[in-house]
């Protein structure tokens, strides 16, 4: 089965500003001659419904838009919960669709099933920042971007036909790839760890270089992604680093450094450590993984895994979007530190056990536990990086860079529980052995709910509200 047109889908936590991410979408798809299904996937609360939906039904667009809030997501699992009949699987049927980043994708892939799924997030918009001096690139060179200050020239908004980028690639074979995709076993980022995600230190510039490789012809795309400006999916901690290097900044939650892309081609691989689900694009013809339904926004590092499989590649497609980095509902600085040092723990612990993977998910061996020296490890990571925070604090000159420091000091120093080795131990091995459970049963009961939503779309369709 597949749909004549792909699905276009909005999750968020933020109803308040999702309106306008819906607009720009929907204006950028009219001029470019596309008629897309837009849903907007809400993890709001239903206080915030009340006070928000009301915004986004004042939207007109020219593509239907539907909204999938709470209301609707207990629907779901009402009904997905009378196929099961069995009370003691409930609780876990709440996890998986439970209000998080993971637990909302999983969202997206039963009402997208049977058909193509491009997913941005609730803060991208349908343009990239590029040089307006562009470089050419070097011969296995797939992108190449730099910081810039938001008071810096010589860069430009420029848009790209999302939707036909997305369609020329996705659920295709590679031998129906167009000709100017370069190809290649997997891509190498000279700025970060792609495997984990992990930053390997402070650059102010990055390459991203396509190892070569073959690619076999009738393998699939079944995952593809644009490039993205404005921030290039780094982590927290680079935001830091970019505070503590720059004097002149106030607030390490405010980021005056843009990523601008200097140039990029698209390419598709056999192996994607850099598979970015905030602009991502899928081939949900058959069914697809769940998301990890996690908080600890690692939800789509079992897709990275996944892919590997024989008869799969992955693409970046010839097109870039903007991330604007909302701060509205994000949480500090010191609280996503944390949940990045855990994700990347969890990380290396499930492709470091990786024994298969199957049409709808993956097996691993790890069943949970954190030795002392995974612990140690992470600390001490994380006692220098307060040191260098008090340190600036000492030698700032602004009272509100001292004010600033101070408090993300404090906040880091009570993130990591006070950066007591044994209290920490104790608290991270409870996270991580809660978030291996839940991943373990997600695994086993996903292909089960796959059959249930599959046949249950075809026949009546899912719970969704119209937008007036």
């Amino acid at each position: 089965m597949r749909e004549s047109e792909p699905y276009f889908v909005i999750p968020t936590h933020r109803l308040r500003d999702v309106g306008a991410t819906a607009h720009e979408y929907d204006e950028h798809f009219r001029k470019n001659g596309h008629s897309v299904q837009m849903i907007v996937f809400d993890d709001s609360t239903q206080a915030n419904v009340e006070k928000y939906l009301p915004l986004l039904e004042q939207i007109r667009t020219r593509s239907d838009l539907y909204y999938v809030g709470p209301r609707e997501k207990e629907q779901f699992i009402e009904y997905i919960n009378s196929r099961l009949r069995n009370g003691r699987l409930e609780p876990l049927v709440k996890n998986i669709f439970r209000p998080s980043y993971g637990g909302n994708r999983n969202f997206t892939l039963m009402y997208s099933l049977g058909g193509l799924m491009i997913s941005s997030d609730d803060d991208m918009r349908p343009y990239s920042l590029m040089e307006d001096s562009p470089e050419s690139l070097e011969e296995n060179e797939v992108s190449r971007g730099r910081l810039h200050k938001i008071s810096q020239n010589g860069c430009v908004r420029k848009s790209f036909d999302i939707m036909s980028a997305f369609l020329d690639v996705l659920g295709k074979p590679a031998s129906e790839v167009p000709e100017n995709y370069e190809r290649g076993e997997t891509l190498i980022d000279s700025a970060m760890d792609l495997e984990t995600n992990s930053t390997k230190g402070f650059a102010t510039e990055n390459s991203i270089i396509l190892q070569r490789g073959p690619v076999e012809e009738d393998a699939v795309v079944k995952i593809a992604q644009t490039f993205r400006s404005g921030t290039n999916d780094i982590d927290a901690i680079d935001f830091i680093e970019m505070f503590l290097r720059d004097e002149d900044q106030t607030n390490p939650e405010i980021l005056n450094d843009l990523y601008v892309l200097v140039n990029f081609r698209p390419v598709i691989t056999k192996f994607n450590w850099r598979i970015d689900c905030g602009v991502a694009g899928y081939d949900n013809t058959f069914g697809l993984p769940p998301f990890f339904p996690t908080r600890l926004r690692f939800e789509d590092y079992i897709y990275r895994l996944w892919i590997r499989q024989r008869k799969m590649v992955a693409a970046h497609v010839d097109a870039a979007q903007n991330h604007t980095k909302s701060n509205y509902m994000r949480n500090p600085p010191a609280s996503e530190i944390l949940n990045e040092e855990i994700a990347n723990l969890l990380k290396k612990k499930i492709h470091s056990s990786l024994t298969s993977c199957d049409e709808l998910g993956i097996c691993f061996d790890y069943s949970g536990g954190v030795s002392t020296q995974d612990a140690e490890e992470i600390l001490a990571k994380i006692v220098n990086l307060h040191r260098r925070a008090v340190w600036a604090a000492e030698n700032a000159k602004s009272p509100q860079r001292i004010d600033s420091l101070r408090m993300f000091a404090a906040n880091l120093e009570k993130a990591f529980y006070g950066f007591e080795p044994d209290f920490f131990q104790h608290n991270l091995t409870r996270i991580v052995d809660d978030a291996i459970a839940v991943i373990k049963s997600t695994l086993e009961l996903w292909p089960t709910l796959v059959e249930i939503c599959y046949f249950q779309k075809l026949r009546h369709g899912l719970p969704m509200r119209k937008v007036a």
